[in-house]
């Protein structure tokens, strides 16, 4: 019985995180931006025994019995597939139409530290530079300096009328007579591997210690500079929907909830059965 209740528990604590997951996604059905997780679960180690007596009768199993001791969340992976594209119409509205690449942003760690992160969200805004005067600098809606293909922050003089941006990522500020006044190009980066991407809160995404995993960061992303460019595909005034489908994400949750309570069932019945027993032995 002991054997029956630490597999039951084992499987409903993966089947909570399954339930995070999926509580995470809904949550997000309306992030500009946001790439739901999937999740898929794995076996846990079970036990083998082999000493059974005269267990010589045909078989279509490999001998012995095998006891296994639940499930685990193996992995949760991002998925990638295009949201679909709200018309905005606003001139820092920014909308990725492939779905390998992403923005750069430059995040504020912990003691300062800095790191760059990718979010797919383009709902961009600008604010005035605490490091020069009279400069705009562009930023996420969560203030995160936004990033230009040599990764430092985009700034604009003051006095610009117009942004204009292209399908390729380039950034242009006019001024009231059409006089260019500031040129850039966003930084924008394809995953060769998103599998690799870790939340970092936010919408936002950075890359693990690639070193330490023994991997090489050109097989990770590619930064698209020079003419790898013209490979870079977006839309200027629209918004990218997240791509959570609230369907799939009800009848997802509903089978983890099911599955949850079958193995909460099969706790209370051991439960039960050992109090037979219990009761057997001390009549």
């Amino acid at each position: 019985m002991l054997r029956s209740m630490l597999t039951a528990a084992n499987t409903m604590n993966q089947l909570q995180k399954q339930l995070d997951v999926i509580s995470n996604n809904i949550a997000n059905s309306d992030t500009t931006g946001f790439k739901r997780r999937d999740t898929n679960f794995a076996e846990l180690l079970a036990q083998q025994f082999n000493d059974l007596p005269n267990d010589s009768a045909n078989r279509l199993t490999p001998p012995g019995v095998r006891f296994g001791v639940g499930a685990r969340l193996a992995e949760t992976n991002v998925v990638l597939t295009q949201g679909a594209l709200t018309q905005t119409g606003r001139a820092l509205d920014v909308a990725l139409t492939k779905e390998d690449q992403f923005f750069r942003v430059l995040l504020h760690g912990e003691n300062g530290a800095q790191e760059i992160g990718y979010t797919r969200a383009g709902a961009f805004y600008l604010t005035p530079s605490t490091a020069t005067p009279n400069e705009w600098m562009l930023v996420t809606s969560d203030g995160n300096p936004v990033l230009d293909e040599n990764n430092r922050p985009i700034l604009l003089p003051d006095g610009f009328k117009d942004i204009r941006i292209s399908n390729n990522g380039t950034l242009t500020a006019t001024a009231p007579d059409g006089r260019v006044l500031a040129r850039a190009n966003l930084g924008i980066t394809t995953m060769l591997r998103p599998q690799l991407l870790q939340s970092a809160g936010d919408n936002v995404f950075t890359l693990p210690n690639l070193n330490a995993l023994n991997v090489n960061a050109a097989d990770v992303a590619v930064n698209m500079t020079g003419n790898a460019r013209a490979q870079i595909a977006m839309t200027q005034g629209a918004l990218e929907r997240s791509n959570v489908d609230l369907g799939t994400e009800m009848t997802d949750m509903m089978i983890a909830e099911r599955a949850y309570q079958l193995n909460a069932r099969a706790i209370s019945l051991s439960e039960q059965m050992l109090g037979l027993i219990n009761g057997i032995r001390s009549s």
